[in-house]
């Protein structure tokens, strides 16, 4: 395609220049309107400059690419809400043997929950709790968060969901989720290891400092408590501290009303510091209290006759506040109270089931989605499937839950398909290619290795999914005149390489500036990652995955 006239060529790299700036800089002070905006805005600009014509501006919108992402995003809206993320959350502190196998599950965790789930999403559920994991064991938050970003990237690689280029990619190659999953996630396999070990390599001072061995507490001065830990919202708070009392611990009776205060202020202050997610919790801490106070009002020593023989007389002993409490509430006849308490529990045991049988469905129709996406079906319908079933099945108006879908996001996607396929018709982006294609074809070490590094460099200047977008079918169509496997594999290295050159700067990726902005607006234990420091890490972390990665697919 040669370049288009020249008024043409100018307003159109205008238009296309605004939308740049815009998507790369959303906070610019002499138009801070974020990226959307800016999405439309040049959009409307490519249009109004007639570099675009209205009809052709609607045709450039992909729509199985939106529905996919809406699909998805509901999906794991509802993957949320059955707890999904706080497992993964339980999965990362569970048994730790130290901050490098907390630093290795990190990595792990956030790679494969990237690939099922996105790695925006990833990083949106799971930097917070990092953050507050990191801080109770008195550990530096930079290595862990520089593993939740550049491990999320890494691990969406490997499949057309897990991050907005590779649905792209896989919409406009037609390559099934299967051969997409072969070709990519061994790259991706090695790709996570080899990042935490130059992780672990790079940090391996600051992770060495342990905790006080004498004191068993920790040598820094900021310490997160367990309790805030596990009141993240994906590890609800629990109430078992005050749910029963153990009889084999020392007599209560002994300090009857140190031991009720305790206990009451313990519960009142969970109560308020927390929020508890069920009645279920809420009758637990009530009745909870109320055993414990009937349990000091009794008196110390009681006669209760012993019914081995009718005719032995009564003898007296000393019981404990918990065998007093069941003797009591045992030979208490019952009353409307309790029977209302009861009735009370049978509907908290009701519910339990209502929410397992509930979650047990999410987990299974997500199961069945990617079952269906292995075996070839079209992946846009299946997400779209999928979210309209879960939908239904939560009988409940669907207001709340699509309140929580991104538009945003859709919307920015909508307008960047508009600018990128007007900025097309000015011919630029064809002629830059032209002169970078003989050297760059994948039949060759070389031309493998060049272009790797206009992919690279292209993705951290114009971001990784408008590179695809302007060069996903031109080296589809050079690879396609070596052979129509070359083809393939040409789309499977835009695909590996767009989304690890993520991992070069702080910009280069969406998730590494949602790791950023959660942990510097994270309260009480915030943190900054600067982009100095993330770049130390990611240049050499980026070129030597990379690197290894291509080897990998290439030979694929």
């Amino acid at each position: 395609m040669a370049l288009a006239g020249t008024s043409k060529v100018v307003l159109g790299c205008i238009a296309f220049g605004i939308f740049w700036v815009m998507a790369v800089f959303p906070t610019v002070p002499f138009m801070p309107v974020g990226r959307t905006a800016g999405s439309l805005l040049g959009a409307m600009l490519m249009v109004l400059f007639r570099v675009i014509s209205p009809e052709d501006a609607y045709a450039a919108i992909d729509l199985p690419i939106i529905g996919l992402l809406f699909g998805t995003m509901v999906v794991s809206i509802f993957l949320e809400r059955a707890d999904m993320f706080k497992y993964l959350g339980n999965l990362l502190s569970w048994k730790s043997r130290g901050s490098k196998d907390l630093l290795f599950r990190v990595c792990i965790v956030s790679a494969f929950a990237s690939a099922l789930f996105t790695n925006d999403t990833c990083c949106v559920v799971l930097t917070e709790f990092i953050l507050k994991v990191a801080r109770q064991n008195n550990l530096p938050p930079q290595p862990f968060l520089l593993a939740l970003a550049t491990s999320s990237n890494i691990g969406s690689a490997a499949t057309p969901i897990g991050n907005p280029q590779n649905l792209v990619i896989a919409v406009e190659s037609g390559i099934s989720f299967g051969q997409f999953l072969l070709g990519v996630f061994p790259a991706m396999i090695v790709g996570v290891l080899t990042n935490a070990a130059i992780l672990l390599l790079y940090f391996w001072k600051y992770l060495s400092v342990e905790k006080d061995q004498e004191g068993g507490q920790p040598t820094g001065p900021e310490v997160v408590a367990d309790d805030e830990v596990t009141s993240h919202r994906f590890t609800p708070a629990r109430m078992s501290h005050v749910s029963s009392l153990n009889p084999d611990d020392v007599d209560c009776i002994s300090e009857p009303i140190i031991r009720s205060n305790s206990v009451r202020s313990s519960v009142n202050e969970n109560l308020r510091s927390r929020s508890v997610n069920s009645e279920a919790d809420i009758q637990l801490a009530i009745k909870s209290l109320r055993a414990s106070s009937m349990s000091h009002e009794m008196v110390e020593v009681s006669t209760v006759p012993d019914r081995k023989d009718e005719g032995a007389s009564s003898r007296k002993f000393t019981r404990t506040a918990s065998q007093q409490r069941s003797v009591i509430i045992d030979d208490l006849a019952p009353s409307p109270e309790m029977n209302g308490e009861k009735e009370k529990e049978t509907e908290v045991t009701e519910k339990r089931w209502k929410i397992l049988v509930w979650k047990t469905a999410v987990y299974l129709i997500t199961l069945g989605m990617l079952i269906a996406l292995l075996m070839g079906l079209n992946m846009s319908w299946t997400a779209i499937t999928a979210a309209l079933v879960l939908l239904a099945l939560d009988f409940t108006d669907a207001q709340a839950c699509l309140e929580k879908v991104s538009y945003s996001l859709l919307i920015f996607f909508c307008g960047m398909f508009i600018t990128v396929d007007g900025f097309n018709k000015t011919g630029i982006p064809n002629t830059l290619w032209e002169l970078v294609e003989p050297y760059s074809r994948i039949d060759s070490a070389k031309g493998v290795a060049l272009l790797a590094v206009v992919i690279l460099i292209l993705s951290n200047v114009a971001s990784n999914v408008p590179t695809v977008l302007l060069l996903g079918t031109r080296v589809a169509a050079s690879a396609a005149a070596i052979s129509h496997g070359s083809e393939r594999k040409a789309w499977l290295i835009l695909a590996w390489v767009s989304t690890v050159a993520g991992n070069l700067t702080l910009l280069g990726s969406a998730a590494n500036l949602i790791v950023c902005e959660q942990a510097r607006r994270a309260q009480f234990f915030g943190y900054n990652l600067t982009f100095w420091s993330h770049l130390r890490f990611g240049v050499p972390s980026t070129i030597i995955v990379t690197a290894i990665g291509l080897l990998i697919v290439v030979s694929y």
